[in-house]
């Protein structure tokens, strides 16, 4: 066994050698060696490709895979030979003063190393090795201290270990404080009990962070073709030192680490000491089905036909082709104007309807089509809280919520009203800002002082208000212009940061006849396929033309943005009054840029067109908290006939380019100064 032992020791050196290890081991050691200071534990990080050291020695390799923290003992008297014969360390005494993390790149992509606590059995823990696991952080804690290393001296004055660096504890993967830290300890020598010597106790940052399996997700969605069972279990994650504040809070991550079972009292915890944190990034798929593309060469004549057709068959699955088109081409285009980058361009949608049936199932069916579209459980939070971390730290821990859950996705927050107003006047903050802050008392969560986190809110939310209990709530304005209709329960200014306020084309009283019979033989077999277009254009043909249309990257044309500038500008002169000035918006620019990027990436374009810039205007002019304005346009603009045959989309394309002419008319009389291009077609 020896010999097998100085084996390994040799093959180890000669990998770090040739990985560039050693370089790095010898510079930080150069710093332990210039701080002049004597520590008790000297801790030293090895990236370990575990591929390239089974290339060199498979036992090495197979030793590392599978008996980790003996595996740290080889590297641990190698790096101790290297300082003693180098004279890297000078303070340096014993080789137990060196602690060895090892952190491999990766693991082999088999079954045996992946732990999942969805399936059976639970025999992680022995013995204690590498695996492999993947979710994301729900909770994350804040960052405390834990005891890294120990010096401990026999109390016996003769004794000769009552100095040096004898006796010297580490932590280990799963060990809890009092076993690295106790006052049982006793002298190998003389039996004599041991002391710690206070002075050379060395702290580490410690963070708790709780994961789940990615697979929650499809249990969030309120609705899911996917009828599988399986079973979700949080786990605990431990991130100490240099990977404490590694994660963020909503994002999925996978990890290598050691697991372990941590006793809290009666209770056993299941949890992971983490040796590797890698962030998981969505790729979209690198391609769209055969009956899109086909679409998209028919209609390649026009640049508004493609989004209209798409728009008009877009869940048939819920209701009938041609209805609710302007409110499927809205949520078409929200969900493709979805990602996690921070200060993206994102598009929020709040529906008026008085059927608030169908609009929410036609809601959950859409926020299905991505893989982070959530929908918000009334029981729990919208925005993110704080708890008490129920690991026996006695800190506070931050919880998840739907909005953080829903990152670079859609939030489907459901009936607007029936939230409180201390809750919406939080959303209100976070649609406002893209961030919210959580508040952290330091008296309750046993820190010197209060602490505040930002949370970034990279989602885009969907909601509706019902008009009927708003009109049952609140006496109905007399003074409303014509075409809006009464939000008077929700705050205005909520209402204004919204991106678009859509007010539905069938209100209860008026229900079409293809709605009636769809939504009846719906009743009688929800999985009947009740149109053609259901089978030609499937339900996963939109989620992969989704992912791929809201991964592309879109620029403004000059032209388009003369365009946005022109109307947005002659439409605050157009919309004021004496005491508040302009009724239109700052906020209006922005989602006038969301909607003409997102109608773009919708036409599988990457540079934005006035054409693109027509329809946001035209469905911005519609939103009912704006009003009228001196840009007179039909009270349905972006599908003001029904798309049956080619005649009636080249009549809506020749009705688009009057208005466009309008439009140019209308910056012209109202925006001086402002340059369009006024060529006619």
């Amino acid at each position: 066994m020896h010999h097998e032992i100085q084996k390994m020791r040799e093959i180890a050196l000669v990998y770090l050698d040739r990985s560039g290890g050693l370089q790095k081991f010898m510079h930080d050691c150069k710093k332990y060696n210039d701080s002049k200071q004597s520590y008790a534990v000297y801790r030293f990080i090895i990236s370990i490709n575990p591929s390239d050291i089974a290339e060199l020695d498979a036992t090495l390799g197979n030793y590392i895979l599978h008996n980790p923290i003996q595996a740290a003992q080889i590297f641990q008297s190698v790096c101790f030979i290297a300082i003693k014969t180098l004279s890297l360390i000078e303070q340096l005494e014993t080789e137990a003063q060196i602690s060895i993390l090892l952190e491999p790149t990766h693991l082999p992509p088999l079954p045996s190393y992946v732990l999942s606590l969805s399936t059976f059995p639970f025999n992680y823990t022995s013995p204690q090795r590498f695996y492999m696991s993947e979710g994301i952080a729900i909770a994350m804690g804040t960052v405390t201290k834990y005891t890294q290393g120990a010096r401990f001296l026999c109390t016996e004055e003769t004794c000769p270990f009552s100095e040096g660096f004898k006796y010297i504890r580490v932590h280990l993967p799963g060990a809890t404080e009092s076993a690295t830290v106790r006052n049982d300890f006793v002298c190998s020598l003389c039996s004599s009990p041991l002391q710690e010597d206070m002075k050379f106790r060395v702290l580490g940052d410690k963070q708790i962070v709780e994961m789940i399996d990615a697979k929650v997700l499809n249990a969030l969605k309120g609705y899911s073709s996917d009828k599988s069972h399986f079973r979700i279990q949080t786990f605990t994650v431990f991130l100490r030192d240099e990977l404490a504040n590694q994660m963020k809070i909503g994002n999925h991550y996978k990890i290598i680490g050691i697991p372990a079972c941590v006793q809290n009292g009666l209770q056993a915890t299941a949890c992971i000491e983490v040796n590797s944190v890698q962030l998981c990034k969505p790729n979209g798929p690198s391609f769209i089905g055969d009956n899109f593309k086909y679409l998209l060469s028919l209609t390649s004549r026009s640049c508004w036909r493609f989004t209209a057709i798409l728009a008009n068959i877009f869940a048939s699955q819920v209701v009938p082709p041609g209805t609710y088109n302007t409110l499927k081409l809205t949520i078409l285009l929200s969900l493709v104007q979805t990602c996690e980058k921070e200060n993206a361009d994102y598009l929020d949608l709040l529906i008026v309807t008085s059927d608030t049936l169908i609009i929410d199932r036609l809601l959950n069916y859409s926020i299905c089509l991505l893989p982070r579209g959530i929908r918000h459980p009334p029981s729990s939070e919208i925005l993110p809280s704080v708890s008490k971390d129920k690991h026996g730290t006695g800190s506070a821990s931050i919880q998840a919520c739907s909005t953080v859950l829903a990152k670079g996705g859609i939030c489907y927050i459901g009936d607007l009203s029936s939230y409180k107003k201390d809750k919406l006047e939080l959303l209100q903050s976070a649609l406002e800002s893209r961030m919210t802050t959580v508040f952290i008392p330091g008296k309750k969560y046993g820190e010197e002082a209060d602490q505040q986190v930002t949370v970034s809110v990279q989602t885009n939310f969907w909601s509706f208000v019902n008009v009927d209990s708003s009109s049952r709530k609140h006496t109905q304005k007399d003074n409303l212009l014509i075409g809006q209709m009464d939000v008077s329960l929700i705050p205005p200014n909520l209402v204004d940061v919204f991106g678009l306020l859509i007010y539905n084309e069938f209100p209860s009283c008026q229900l079409s006849s293809p709605l009636v019979h769809h939504t009846l033989k719906k009743a009688i077999n929800p999985e009947a396929m009740l149109h053609k277009v259901s089978q030609q254009f499937r339900t996963q043909d939109y989620e992969q033309f989704i992912l791929f249309a809201k991964n592309l990257h879109v620029e403004l044309s000059s032209e388009a943005e003369n365009l946005i500038q022109g109307y947005y500008l002659a439409s605050r002169r157009v919309r004021r009054d004496s005491i508040h000035g302009s009724t239109l918006s700052a906020s209006a620019l922005k989602t006038l840029i969301s909607l003409s990027k997102a109608h773009t990436k919708l036409s599988l374009r990457q540079k934005v067109l006035e054409e693109d810039a027509l329809i946001a205007i035209l469905l911005l002019e519609s939103s009912l908290k704006h009003g009228k304005s001196a840009l007179c346009i039909a009270p349905n603009p972006v599908f003001p006939f029904d798309l049956s045959d080619e005649n009636s989309l080249q009549q809506r394309d020749n009705y688009l380019m009057q208005c466009h002419h309008q439009l140019l008319k209308f910056i012209g009389a109202y925006g001086p100064g402002t340059h369009v291009n006024t060529n006619e077609e």
